[in-house]
């Protein structure tokens, strides 16, 4: 599992327009994992690195984005396994700090469910939406097959329940920190989301380009 992961900085297309890398990082939830991968299993968590920062989407208990940057490969409370080359994107920097508030106005912490919307899906919706291209499917295996088993999973687990798994330490868009153990108010949220989202109406088309 893995793959080589092509070289930061942009380069052209065919066309001449600069293009910019996107990978996955990979990383262990367990170390249950150094067995399970020989069966094409494990218990991963994922995010999507573009112009230097990384990108996955965790719950708590608010109505509010889940989407959260950190240093790549360094995602507290995991185990970083892999890096995986996923595709190129047109975006500029600009661009995409902008698509990528869009996007986070999708993913708000409290529908996160570990079957059916979890950090995985995110970057699996963010890789396609920018490259054309989505992750491994090794990367998401054990949800499938928990979806495709939810009669036999715990209620809690179920895909009708809400349960989560809280984020821990993660940067907020003005730089400061946050543990599992911190509790927030709704007046906290309004101006401390993970990622701000745009102030751009959620209906509004985003312009994403395929390459």
């Amino acid at each position: 599992m893995g793959g080589a992961v092509s070289g930061g900085a942009a380069v052209g297309d065919a066309a001449g327009a600069a293009t910019y890398p996107v990978v996955l990082n990979v990383y262990d939830l367990t170390p249950i994992n150094n067995y399970l991968h020989w069966c094409g299993l494990g218990i991963f968590h994922s995010a999507v690195e573009v112009h230097g920062s990384e990108y996955s989407f965790g719950a708590h208990d608010h109505p509010s984005s889940g989407v959260f940057e950190v240093e790549p490969k360094n995602c507290p409370g995991f185990i970083y396994r892999c890096t995986v080359f996923i595709g190129r994107t047109t975006l500029n920097p600009l661009e995409f700090r902008e698509f990528i508030q869009r996007m986070a106005s999708e993913y708000h912490g409290d529908t996160y469910h570990l079957i059916s919307k979890n950090c995985n899906h995110f970057t699996d919706d963010l890789s396609t939406r920018l490259t054309g291209k989505p992750i491994p499917g090794w990367v998401n295996r054990l949800a499938r097959l928990g979806a495709f088993c939810n009669c036999l999973l715990p209620e809690s687990m179920r895909l009708e329940s809400t349960e989560t798994k809280h984020l821990a330490d993660c940067r907020f868009s003005d730089g400061s920190n946050t543990t599992s153990n911190d509790n927030f108010d709704e007046d906290d949220l309004e101006d401390k989301h993970l990622l701000p989202t745009s102030s751009v109406g959620e209906d509004t088309i985003v312009k994403e380009v395929h390459r």
